[in-house]
């Protein structure tokens, strides 16, 4: 039987349990988003962003797969405040006088 050797991950945790890729300055939940969103493979995600290596977004999606459950309810937690956001700009008095001017 050969040595083993360990290997790196590249996927690194932050003081806040966010993951990162190692050295793209990427987090690996937008690596997620991007397949999610647009359905892209693996190579296609290497052509819209080719600082990432296929190996790096490979690590991504399988750190996705292995914490899903959390990173899912993250995204979704993400995703109502970004309604209740909307929802609550969306008849301010500022937007209100924009488009009263952009009428004129």
């Amino acid at each position: 039987m050969g040595i083993m050797k360990s290997v790196a991950s590249p996927i690194e945790l932050d003081d806040r349990g966010v993951a990162w890729i190692a050295g793209a300055n990427t987090k690996a939940i937008e690596v997620v988003l991007d397949k999610i969103a647009y359905g892209w493979s693996p190579e296609e995600m290497h052509l819209q962003h080719p600082h990432l290596s296929l190996a790096q977004i490979h690590a991504a999606l399988s750190y996705y797969y292995e914490h899903q459950e959390i990173l899912d309810a993250d995204i979704e937690r993400r995703h109502r405040e970004v309604q209740k956001m909307a929802a609550e700009t969306a008849d301010s008095p500022l937007r209100r006088k924009l488009l009263n001017l952009r009428k004129s």
